[in-house]
């Protein structure tokens, strides 16, 4: 069986040492993958809207990864004084990036500002600052204050759903399925896009992961940071569960 080829959305940088501009993301992504039998691919902001079908068409599925806030205008939001890291070149290629995954069907998994973009690429809001504007938010941008592992909270999982089936627990043996996480955002989404669905909720009722309805491979999104878990079975299952997704698309083409 080949190994998948997974893209990884990149982030503008620049070199510490003499101030290269570069395309960069964060080594747990590739650790997370490469532990899970797969190949990383670094996919650069830069890479021209004609180019992207020849990039898919080598790819068995693609990440969307964290990073800095996506500027209000791209989902009709208003500025805030806690926006920041925005990167208005990185938000039109991802979101530019999303609609070509979604129309070929491709296997994607969104984190934290993946969540996001996918959301906003789909016609929901965001909201600029969950403790300004959620009622009784908990605290979710726990990072710096705590290590990228620190466990902020748990969610609730929709019983019956594609992730509750990820993290094996079977709808009839539970009444609430439960799952402990890091939270490294401030930010998080007010409106959900129509086309998806909501499968796991932070106890100040704040949306953690939802699913594409009506995709034809794996198409799950997660506010919280798996990739930051590799020793915690559950979440090095949703790697597991898209790369395997990433086989079949593979085996498909």
């Amino acid at each position: 069986m080949p190994t998948p080829l997974i893209g990884l959305t990149t982030r503008n940088t620049n070199d510490s040492n003499y101030s290269f501009p570069l395309v960069s993301a964060p080594k747990s992504y590739t650790q997370a993958l490469i532990a899970g039998g797969a190949v990383p691919v670094l996919v650069p902001l830069n890479l021209p809207a004609a180019q992207i079908p020849a990039l898919l068409t080598h790819l068995d599925g693609i990440i969307f990864t964290g990073g800095g806030d996506m500027h209000p205008v791209s989902y009709g939001g208003q500025d805030h004084p806690n926006v920041g890291n925005v990167d208005e070149e990185r938000d039109q290629a991802e979101l530019g990036l999303f609609a070509a995954v979604k129309e070929y069907g491709l296997p994607f998994l969104g984190i934290c500002r993946g969540f996001e973009v996918i959301n906003v690429a789909l016609g929901g809001t965001l909201y600029e600052h969950i403790a300004d504007q959620h009622p009784h938010a908990l605290a979710h941008d726990c990072y710096p204050e705590h290590p990228t592992d620190y466990i902020a909270h748990p969610v609730q999982i929709e019983t019956g759903s594609l992730l509750a089936k990820i993290i094996g627990r079977e709808e009839h043996q539970y009444d609430k399925i439960m799952l402990d996480v890091n939270s490294l955002h401030h930010q998080g989404v007010r409106d959900l896009a129509p086309d998806l669905e909501p499968l796991a909720w932070a106890p100040d009722g704040l949306l953690e992961a939802y699913q594409l309805a009506g995709h034809p491979h794996f198409g799950l999104a997660v506010q919280w940071h798996p990739e930051w878990l590799p020793e915690q079975l559950d979440h090095q299952a949703i790697f597991a569960s898209f790369i395997q997704a990433a086989h079949t698309y593979q085996d498909g083409k």
